[in-house]
């Protein structure tokens, strides 16, 4: 079972998530400002130093400076996590971040490829099958990530998606029901994301059987609010979370 923990950018929190056993650590690299941070290149190059692998998600996608940093920080694992459902009446769109992820694989190709598949909240009708959407991205991809797309009647809701143009880090379980289906008609590795915490991590992996599982937002710090605070992790969460998980492969 992958445990993976999304978004560590320091160093500390990277060594105190090799030390919790986190097989996959993510960070997260925004378009502002320079593409070369040496806090965040310490963070990846201390993982890579240890038994996890490092994860990197770009969030933009644009070939040229997805290459540059890729050059720079040099991950185990690129994480791609457009929202697709934005190209479901555009094929030339889908088409564009499969030739992405092919250039990618040509100019780097030690490291893997993870691509977030969009799935809907449970409840919610499915407007664009989300198992087609991995048919067109399995032959580039080396892991599936089924993440939560917020959805209403009509379909996606682009500007509540908390990045605009991706998916991730809403806090809300997918429906687990087609999280399953994408495991058991997929020819690589799923992992399972999605409002994942510490309490349902385990009903997670019985129900879904993927092959790891991921968490960010349920595993963060909270403010005096009870927000969950980006980029600062608790590591109680984690550990529990991590002890849930190994507690669910023994069942």
């Amino acid at each position: 079972m992958i445990i993976q923990i999304y978004e560590i950018q320091t160093p500390h929190e990277a060594e105190d998530l090799i030390e919790a056993g986190v097989d996959h650590i993510g960070s997260v690299l925004t378009p502002e400002g320079s593409l070369k941070r040496p806090m965040l290149k310490e963070t990846i190059d201390v993982v890579r130093s240890s038994a996890s692998k490092s994860s990197l998600i770009p969030l933009f996608s644009d070939i040229d400076s997805i290459s540059h940093a890729l050059d720079f920080y040099k991950p185990d694992i690129v994480h791609f996590c457009e929202d697709l459902n934005r190209y479901k009446n555009n094929r030339s769109g889908l088409d564009y971040l499969v030739d992405l992820q092919e250039n990618i694989k040509e100019r780097f190709p030690e490291i893997l490829m993870m691509r977030s598949i969009p799935i809907p909240q449970p409840g919610i009708a499915e407007f664009f099958s989300s198992i087609e959407l991995a048919k067109i991205f399995e032959h580039v991809s080396d892991f599936f990530l089924t993440d939560t797309v917020i959805m209403n009647n009509s379909g996606p809701i682009p500007d509540n998606q908390p990045v605009n143009g991706f998916v991730g880090i809403t806090g809300i379980t997918c429906d687990w029901d087609i999280a399953r289906k994408l495991v058991d008609s997929a020819n690589i590795p799923v992992i399972l994301a999605g409002g994942l915490s510490p309490d349902n991590v385990f009903d997670g992996i019985i129900i879904v059987k993927p092959a790891g599982v991921d968490s960010c937002t349920q595993t963060n710090a909270c403010d005096m609010q009870g927000n969950a605070v980006r980029f600062k992790k608790n590591m109680a969460k984690v550990k529990r979370f991590v002890e849930e998980s190994r507690r669910a492969e023994t069942v």
